[in-house]
């Protein structure tokens, strides 16, 4: 078994989804990237539910980093009928198993290249594995405001198939809250229906993301205008009440460079239509998650020197990723990974073996390109 495969192995059987501590991940490879003879820091944090998370930083030397590899450590729950999720399983050239794929191939591509030219980098180069990706990018955006993991370029995994990614979509979310009054239903106008308030909300929702959101485009990427969604709605006690309250989940997807509030100043102006036609309109707004986007020129060295190594063009993708948080802390990010989006964050997740080994000889060649 190749040494790629064999940590990779050893990843996949730590369960390090997002609700639980990924500490176990991160002394695994703290204990590798030590004897590699890593400078190694760990960031550690708690989560809204109480659970200690943890970063973690591993660099060659003093001075700013020519290139990290970023990945992050957690992974999305799996189904509980998977039996296989935690034990690798190779068939028919690919590898199965929780975060095979999403992103533990490249964690353990990272730490493979790291080993294999660690003594030939006369520069400075640095891993950084995060926490809490899956839930909003929050260990990145945790080094963010320490001002931690700075470096001049950053290659970042997720599962591109090994092709270049230089930009990525914002991501935002809010949850919108619509009120009415209660009643009983044999007598509507001693209440207020939410759901009808709401109803009329969300058309006006609909047709502005028909229009509006889809005057500005920018054709790099597929689709090419900012995106609105609805995933969740929720209200009502009984189908013999008027329905007090309904809330729903509203995540837009903005261009990079763009205002991340142009939803939500959207939302104010439709308030006070709504209000114009009904008076006792009452509606809240929670913003969640405000993200913005991120471009790199399809001109850096990072994107080309990624081109020709793999002879793939460099493309873009409409999920978030670190980057955006590694761009504000002084990166030139890259998206780069083995493994398909498509088959992550569900059962069977597997990635390719060709493409896991090939990654890590990429990142073999950037390092030494960057950092030798």
């Amino acid at each position: 078994m190749s040494e790629v495969i064999e940590l990779l192995r050893d990843l996949v059987a730590i369960d390090s989804t997002s609700t639980k501590s990924n500490a176990p991940i991160i002394d695994l490879l703290e204990r590798r990237l030590g004897a590699l003879g890593l400078t190694t820091q760990r960031q550690r944090y708690v989560d809204d539910a109480g659970v200690e998370k943890q970063n973690l930083l591993a660099t060659t030397g003093p001075g700013l980093p020519e290139l990290a590899l970023v990945g992050h450590s957690d992974c999305v729950p799996f189904d509980a009928s998977w039996a296989g999720a935690l034990t690798l399983t190779e068939r028919d050239g690919f590898l199965y198993g929780r975060g095979a794929c999403d992103t533990k191939a490249f964690i353990a591509c990272a730490v493979t290249a790291m080993a294999r030219v660690r003594t030939s980098l006369r520069r400075p180069a640095q891993l950084v594995f995060t926490a809490d990706e899956e839930l909003g990018c929050v260990g990145a955006k945790k080094l963010l405001e320490a001002g931690l993991g700075k470096t001049k370029r950053a290659l970042i995994g997720e599962p591109t198939s090994l092709r270049p990614i230089r930009a990525n979509k914002g991501y935002c979310l809010a949850e919108v809250e619509v009120h009415g009054k209660e009643g009983h239903s044999a007598y509507p106008d001693t209440g207020a229906s939410a759901v009808f308030r709401a109803a009329r909300l969300l058309t006006k929702l609909e047709q502005f993301s028909r229009t509006t959101l889809r005057e500005t485009t920018d054709q790099a990427f597929v689709p090419p205008f900012a995106t609105l969604n609805v995933g969740v709605v929720s209200g009502g006690k009984a189908k013999n009440v008027i329905p007090g309250l309904v809330r729903f989940t509203l995540e837009w997807r903005p261009l990079p460079g763009h205002d991340v509030n142009v939803v939500l100043d959207s939302l104010e102006r439709l308030r006070r239509e709504c209000v114009a036609e009904d008076p006792s309109f009452s509606m809240t707004v929670k913003p969640l998650r405000l993200d913005r986007g991120f471009v790199t020129s399809p001109d850096a060295d990072l994107v080309r020197f990624i081109e020709g190594q793999t002879a793939k063009t460099s493309d873009t993708v409409a999920f978030g990723t670190e980057g955006p948080q590694l761009a504000a802390l002084g990166a030139v990010p890259v998206v780069f990974g083995p493994g398909d989006i498509t088959v992550a964050h569900q059962t069977g997740e597997h990635v390719p073996v060709v493409e896991l080994h090939r990654c890590a000889e990429v990142m073999q060649a950037a390092l030494v390109h960057f950092a030798g």
